[in-house]
């Protein structure tokens, strides 16, 4: 799944046609509990699966994870150029650090020319409103342009939690200047069957405003 909305790679296909993904080198960046990389290993492809948590991967592996599980920076990769034929992301790792490019730039020297990026995160939009799946979540709260990050801290004022905004425009210009071309950018709308709500994530909401981008890069 690339968002709450459900949108699946099976019906997708940002990364290719399923079938095309056996004997594929694949890195998941902010893999979690590698759920993804266990979707990826089940259509023959050789995922890693890369988390800076270490519990994160504790789970992946009580979970089941029958390849690589490497904890790291997303920003410092552990990898040889030219390592992968693709990467992913569903939500994790470029949210959270305040210099994307540093991620984008260490992502392309580990694929392999033509090896394409895929990754999603919430819409840059959402900021710009509260958090609430109801309809107090549907009126203007803040700004669109405040780039402002999320932060959340312990009783003793470290920060726990981070989550850094940067708009559209940001982001196309981040992908651009660390070298990669984008060759799609996906808003997932939400689908009728979907009656889930999540957060800041509801069917009132999603048939309005967008929840998800997901930007299809290649280097070439």
């Amino acid at each position: 799944m690339w968002g709450p909305e459900g949108l699946d790679e099976v019906e997708a296909e940002l990364l290719g046609p399923p079938e095309e993904l056996k004997g594929r080198d694949v890195l998941e960046l902010g893999a979690g509990a590698a759920q993804c990389s266990r979707w990826l290993a089940a259509q023959g492809a050789r995922p890693v699966a890369l988390d800076i948590s270490h519990r994160q991967l504790q789970h992946a592996l009580r979970i089941g994870a029958p390849f690589p599980l490497v904890c790291a920076d997303a920003g410092a990769l552990p990898f040889a150029d030219g390592s992968f034929d693709l990467a992913c992301s569903a939500y994790g790792a470029l949210p959270f650090v305040a210099d994307p490019r540093l991620v984008l730039r260490e992502v392309r020297r580990v694929l392999r020319p033509g090896g394409r990026l895929v990754f999603s995160v919430t819409h840059p939009i959402r900021w710009a409103f509260p958090d609430e799946p109801g309809p107090e979540g549907l009126s203007v709260s803040a700004s669109y342009f405040d780039r402002t990050p999320y932060v959340e801290q312990d009783e003793d004022g470290r920060a726990v939690y981070v989550e850094h905004h940067r708009t559209i425009g940001d982001r196309v210009r981040d992908v651009v200047a660390s070298g990669f071309r984008l060759v799609d950018l996906v808003e997932p709308q939400w689908p009728a069957w979907n009656t889930s709500e999540w957060g800041g994530w509801s069917p009132l909401r999603g048939k309005l405003i967008p929840g998800t981008a997901i930007f299809v890069c290649v280097r070439d």
